[in-house]
């Protein structure tokens, strides 16, 4: 797999495929929180912050998925949630928002390969994210990972409720 790393500034330019990847992966399922419309809000508030980050992956030209973030201000934490006590004031943070492959590259290690080419390349002190409680796979997957469940939240009236995550990170060389 090929993987492909941008930044605030493409932002535009990798719009509309972070979108239709969306859509291939929802298939316009008529979740309203997953809708086309509430993504693209999404993908304009994360990538119009200066930190943000994408990795694409690629296989014979053919998007297989994608992640990205960004670091979240100066003592921020998710939306209608305390920062948790185990990340201490003084640390800074990376966002993880989505990450999402292309069902046809499920299980094989794709989400692996963007998780790592995006989370641990940066040189916040924290990765965070949050995942949908009634996902005790995914949940699970990311335990694997190093993270750690701190906290729930439900960010939005229409959004389900989310286990927050955190992952300690090591600065890369």
């Amino acid at each position: 797999m090929d993987l492909k790393t941008y930044t605030h500034d493409d932002a535009r330019d990798v719009r509309e495929m972070l979108l239709d990847m969306h859509d291939a992966v929802y298939d316009g399922g008529g979740d309203r929180f997953r809708a086309r419309e509430r993504f693209a809000y999404f993908v304009d508030l994360w990538s119009g912050k200066d930190g943000w980050s994408c990795v694409v992956g690629f296989d014979e030209g053919a998007p297989t998925g994608f992640a990205y973030g960004a670091p979240f201000s100066p003592g921020g934490w998710w939306k209608s949630s305390e920062r948790p006590a185990s990340v201490a004031p003084d640390l800074t943070v990376f966002a993880l928002s989505e990450l999402m492959v292309m069902k046809r590259w499920r299980k094989t290690g794709v989400s692996a390969e963007l998780h790592e080419a995006l989370v641990l390349s940066r040189a916040e002190d924290v990765a965070t994210l949050l995942v949908d409680v009634t996902h005790p796979k995914v949940q699970s997957l990311y335990k694997d990972w190093g993270y750690e469940k701190v906290g729930e939240q439900k960010p939005f009236e229409d959004s389900p409720v989310f286990a927050i995550m955190v992952k300690r990170l090591e600065v890369p060389a």
